[in-house]
């Protein structure tokens, strides 16, 4: 703990971050300013409590804002899923960040499985 940045998760959920910044200034999307605005927090979130928790003092602090992380991605990819059936989004696009949060996710549940098994040693 105390090092985010060597974390893969953290990078590459900061890179899906910028990613959802960069598609949200385009198309319908830079016209929505409620769905956009609440889709940029979702995705600032995952990574910005990845990094906190990894600098909190205990490993339950920690694992307490990987699980809130979690639970952003789960709300970014519903907001996806809203974009897609709103037609903000192709098919294509949802697919390519969904299956990146797909990942994502996959790679904060190791983290919190990791830590979990540190914390009852």
């Amino acid at each position: 703990m105390g090092n985010f940045k060597e974390l893969k998760v953290w990078t590459r959920s900061k890179e899906l971050a910028i990613r959802i910044y960069r598609l949200t200034n385009q198309s319908l999307f830079a016209k929505d300013f409620g769905l956009r605005d609440q889709i940029r927090r979702a995705a600032v979130s995952v990574p910005s409590n990845i990094a906190e928790g990894d600098e909190l003092k205990t490993q339950k602090q920690g694992l307490n804002h990987l699980y809130i992380a979690k639970g952003s991605l789960a709300e970014l990819r519903t907001q996806l899923e809203i974009a897609l059936g709103i037609e903000y989004i192709t098919e294509e696009i949802f697919t390519t960040i969904d299956s990146e949060c797909d990942e994502i996710g996959k790679m904060i549940a190791s983290l919190i499985n990791h830590r979990n098994k540190n914390l009852d040693s």
